[in-house]
């Protein structure tokens, strides 16, 4: 259900943590088009689920130290906002059929926050998504290709 396309560019866009990682760490053959998506931050509101830093931070940490993972929290607060993770969240994230909960929540987070789109790279991960589901590249396209 969860679509890649949408007629009207989205204005409010949940990062999924793979996008984050994938900049943070500089994940190949991810890396360059995450840090598009970055990049082109001015043109959209980028949002991070709430539950999303911990696991940032635990991943990150391993490869980058404690000092240079809060470096790069404090910069990713400073350019999106957080999206709310409360007890409304968290109930429908337990009872939408999704078959990974951190999933559930990010889902359950974009619809109780009122966001327009979910960028991710697994998108089947969203496959019972009602609302759009954008892979990094048709982000990209729609943010460039409507500016």
């Amino acid at each position: 259900m969860g679509s890649v396309e949408r007629e009207i560019r989205p204005v409010k866009v949940l990062l999924d943590t793979n996008i984050i990682l994938d900049y943070a760490l500089e994940r190949p053959p991810f890396w360059q088009v995450s840090e598009q998506i970055f990049l082109l931050l001015e043109q959209f509101q980028g949002y991070v689920s709430a539950s999303t830093f911990s696991d940032l931070y635990y991943i990150i940490r391993k490869q980058r130290g404690h000092n240079w993972t809060l470096t790069f929290l404090n910069r990713l607060v400073s350019v999106c906002q957080i999206a709310l993770v409360d007890q409304t969240v968290i109930l429908m994230a337990l009872t939408v059929n999704f078959r990974d909960f951190e999933d559930a929540i990010q889902y359950s987070t974009a619809v109780i926050n009122h966001l327009d789109a979910i960028v991710t790279r697994n998108a089947q991960d969203f496959a019972e998504a009602a609302l759009p589901i954008m892979t990094p590249d048709s982000l990209i396209q729609e943010i460039t290709h409507s500016a």
